[in-house]
């Protein structure tokens, strides 16, 4: 295994957590992925009836494919994501970047709003994927939220007839009502953060689909918790944020049986998904949770080039299952 000690000055949480998304960090990692970047291929692709947004590298003789899901306000060029791709890719696999519903560029592509609990469109994007792009060997990384989705996507794979060799979940969601009560702890930053991105997502909404008619109220809305208590009886089948939130948590038995080697990578000092999380999770031959001391919230800086130790680890994991499949 590889061991994650950082330098001592980028052993701090909150650095590691923001660092890795921000300048210099955010052009080191555009300047090495701009060849293959600039090549992706878009697809919308039909979800019965829900358009989703996905990006493709397929190159010939690949490894295998690796499907990516980004976190809660992220994208498929999220820094994070495009690192981990770039590394990916370099060591010939395929790749395969998915955007979640109103995620990057995508707001116009449907009537409705995002929820966490959607899984059959991502399911189905996931699917669509490994048909057109057929390879041997399949694989799935999901950041934060994306590795919920990752997890749900290992107990579900079979309702698509999914096929993956690996799948890897790395600061997963575990419990979602526990992760909003840590954001909305001090510091601030991160609360402030994601209320800010969401915030914007919504009014990017509303260009496209002003019927949706929240614009004079979400003006009033200045914390996740109203905004949630407002946005989910309204725009989900939940009745509150309560229940909504716990719909999609990876607890009480949902990840009891999975359909592929399931691997968590997660750090102990994460300011927003507390370690304490994965005291939820069950005693499962196919599941894995390896856990570092040090980390954040999917930062893993190694070094004081910037350098990403999951970006390594993940290739080490994925070509370590190559081999032995």
């Amino acid at each position: 295994m590889m061991e994650f000690t950082p330098p001592l000055l980028l052993r701090n949480k909150h650095i590691q957590s923001i660092l890795s998304s921000i300048q210099p960090r955010k052009g080191l990692v555009r300047r090495k992925a701009k060849h293959w970047l600039a090549n992706s291929e878009e697809h919308i692709i039909d979800c019965n009836g829900v358009r989703m947004q996905a990006f493709s590298n397929i190159q010939q003789q690949a490894k295998g494919l690796v499907q990516l899901i980004h976190g809660w306000e992220g994208s498929a060029d999220s820094n994070y994501l495009v690192s981990a791709a770039d590394t990916l890719y370099r060591a010939g696999y395929s790749i395969f970047r998915l955007n979640l519903r109103d995620h990057g560029d995508t707001h116009h592509l449907n009537d409705s709003l995002f929820n966490s609990t959607r899984m059959d469109e991502v399911l189905t994007a996931l699917s669509w994927g490994q048909q057109q792009f057929e390879h041997r060997q399949n694989f799935l990384v999901g950041f934060s939220l994306g590795g919920n989705f990752a997890l749900r996507t290992s107990a579900d794979m079979h309702l698509k007839k999914l096929s993956f060799s690996s799948i890897y979940a790395i600061c997963p969601v575990i419990s979602p009502l526990e992760t909003m009560s840590a954001l909305n702890q001090k510091p601030r930053i991160y609360h402030d953060y994601f209320s800010k991105k969401w915030r914007q997502s919504l009014h990017k909404k509303l260009q496209f689909h002003p019927d949706l008619g929240y614009g004079e109220r979400l003006k009033s809305l200045t914390t996740l918790d109203q905004m949630n208590q407002f946005f989910v009886p309204i725009h989900t089948e939940y009745d509150n944020a309560q229940n909504y939130l716990n719909a999609y948590a990876v607890i009480d038995g949902r990840l009891d049986t999975l359909y592929a080697p399931t691997h968590i990578i997660a750090a102990n000092d994460d300011p927003i998904i507390h370690a304490a999380q994965f005291s939820h999770l069950p005693k499962n031959d196919q599941l894995t949770l390896e856990q570092t001391q040090y980390g954040g919230h999917c930062g893993f800086l190694v070094d004081y080039a910037l350098n990403s130790w999951i970006d390594q680890r993940l290739l080490q994991l994925i070509n370590a299952q190559t081999q032995h499949l």
